[in-house]
């Protein structure tokens, strides 16, 4: 049975040499890598019902492989009933080893999992070299079980690079093997 190789030894090894020879960079410290990865889920339920926020907040908690934080509204919105500092959500941002390990984790498991996959979107860029993607549903992590989840809740997961541009950032993505559409 062969190993898997390690995003962080195969980034090392295999993108940062390509990155190099495609954009012509002068030194190696001008090559685009991954800075971290936030994972976000907003719980508008969470600010009348803090059981949900904790269960959002242990369901993240698995999913990111360290403890996620309560995200807490910043000002009150009376059309929605909001009031300063009542939980929203929960967040986590991963850095290191556990970017790696989450990032190989959503290319090889989770993005296969999505009924009717054929790719995602090369669209979803800042302009900055920052990546964003949606999930519908928690459930299509393998540390979630159905039973568990009361509240089918999507989350954001944003990949944030070193890259200046769109460009950039896309082709470091696709040397790591995320699956875009249309781009070979």
């Amino acid at each position: 049975m062969t190993k898997t190789k390690n995003l962080r030894a195969k980034y090392n090894e295999e993108v940062k040499a390509a990155l190099k020879e495609k954009f012509g960079y002068a030194n190696d410290m001008m090559i685009p890598k991954l800075s971290k990865i936030v994972i976000n889920m907003g719980v508008g339920e969470a600010s009348h019902n803090s059981k949900i926020a904790e269960s959002i907040q242990s369901q993240l908690t698995k999913i990111a492989g360290q403890h996620a934080v309560i995200t807490k509204a910043k000002k009150s919105i009376a059309s929605y009933k909001l009031r300063e500092g009542m939980p929203v959500g929960a967040m986590a941002t991963l850095r290191g080893e556990r970017m790696y390990d989450f990032l190989q984790k959503l290319i090889c498991i989770i993005l296969p999992r999505i009924r009717d996959f054929r790719g995602i979107s090369a669209k979803s860029f800042d302009g900055r070299g920052n990546y964003t993607l949606g999930l519908k549903e928690q459930s299509l992590f393998p540390e979630i079980s159905y039973e568990e989840v009361d509240l089918v809740k999507g989350m954001n997961i944003s990949i944030i690079t070193t890259a200046n541009t769109d460009d950039e950032a896309r082709e470091l993505l696709r040397l790591l093997g995320m699956p875009f559409k249309g781009l070979k």
